[in-house]
């Protein structure tokens, strides 16, 4: 892949759903999320959800081991965690499903979409922030942080305030730009090594 065909490609997004709960907010969340998603050019979004995922809780994989959602992630430029927060922290369905990857992490960004009464879930996010570095994934500083979403529910599903549809532009918008950069040293890193 050429420099020029690497910037002007598509970012290949993948939509990392973290609630696995049967009776979730997540869903509304997502729905909302997906509908603003599909506004912005050069996207092409993957979306993932735990729930529909059998991922034994074992931890790390063993070498060379795949999951179902093992080449998904490896086709991504980069990563949207949409995380409740629980007990002060992200859910262990989350973890696992990180914890069953490495190679697909690295050398990718990750931005996040956080939702919880009071915080809006920056405690799960500010955790996830300490995890994604360790697997060489770069975190981006601009989130989106939902606060009591459950009192924005309309007919019509989740209803965002302005203020969260601006922080999900600058967060896509600095998203964007790492996963191009970040695409464009991986793509170098081929051809030197070729």
């Amino acid at each position: 892949m050429s420099k020029e065909t690497t910037a002007q490609s598509p970012v290949r997004l993948a939509v990392i759903i973290g609630s696995v709960r049967h009776e979730r907010f997540a869903d509304a969340i997502t729905g909302w999320l997906l509908a603003e998603l599909a506004a912005i050019d050069g996207l092409e979004v993957d979306p993932i959800d735990l729930a529909d995922v059998d991922l034994p809780l074992q931890g790390t994989r063993p070498g060379g081991t795949r999951t179902v959602i093992s080449d998904r992630l490896r086709a991504a430029d980069a990563y949207l965690v949409v995380t409740p927060e629980y007990n002060h922290s992200f859910p262990a369905a989350l973890k696992n499903a990180i914890d069953w990857h490495f190679t697909e992490w690295a050398y990718k960004p990750v931005g996040f979409v956080g939702y919880g009464a009071g915080s809006g879930g920056i405690r799960a996010i500010e955790q996830l922030r300490l995890i994604f570095p360790e697997l060489r994934a770069t975190t981006i500083r601009d989130a989106v942080l939902l606060n009591a979403p459950w009192t924005r529910l309309g007919p019509n599903g989740y209803e965002g305030t302005e203020g969260e549809r601006g922080a999900l532009v600058a967060t896509m918008t600095e998203l964007t730009w790492w996963a191009r950069t970040l695409r464009a040293g991986r793509v170098a890193d081929q051809v030197s090594a070729a």
